[in-house]
């Protein structure tokens, strides 16, 4: 139990470091990679409802102070993790196959822990994007810019989750 608060508590800080990195990066000015909600995506399927919104909410609070964007991470995390536990059960609607609460590649498959993975991260960056322009006047950039932001954040995430359970099972 104590490894798993300090491995969530190290994988929370640099999530949030590697964000303040990445938030400087937007590609063809149209997509910024959103590592920071991995850390949410890792959250294990057993802990309680009222722990993931707190731990999601403080998440993007801290991503928005550094960014300056007044709240708007932070309720797109909250809605994130409201999320989180349907579209995990769309995927994989029973949980006692899972020997593993943490959703991983290695926990799921490649297969659903992709699509778990994608659904949010799509889900995400709608929400942050259309948060962001609080108008329906350009609606083709906003959806091109959540679009493109999807894809770097899934390819990336994707990788970190690759080396994680690679070490992992080098560790084995």
């Amino acid at each position: 139990m104590t490894k798993n608060i300090l491995h969530f508590g190290i994988l929370f800080i640099v999530m949030v470091l590697l964000q303040i990195v990445c938030s400087k990066i937007l590609l063809f000015d149209l997509a910024t990679p959103l590592i920071f909600i991995y850390f949410i995506i890792r959250l294990p399927m057993n802990l309680s409802k009222n722990w993931v919104y707190t731990l999601s909410f403080f998440l993007g609070l801290v991503v928005d102070i550094f960014n300056n964007t007044q709240g708007m991470n932070a309720l797109a995390c909250t809605l994130m993790s409201a999320l989180r536990q349907p579209v995990f059960n769309i995927y994989m609607p029973r949980e006692d196959d899972m020997s593993n609460p943490i959703p991983s590649i290695q926990s799921l498959g490649t297969g659903v822990y992709l699509k778990y993975m994608i659904t949010l991260v799509v889900i995400f960056c709608l929400f942050i994007f259309m948060i962001q322009s609080f108008t329906f006047s350009n609606v083709a950039l906003t959806l091109l810019r959540a679009l493109c932001s999807s894809v770097l954040t899934i390819v990336i995430l994707f990788g970190i989750d690759s080396l994680m359970s690679t070490r992992r099972e080098k560790r084995l």
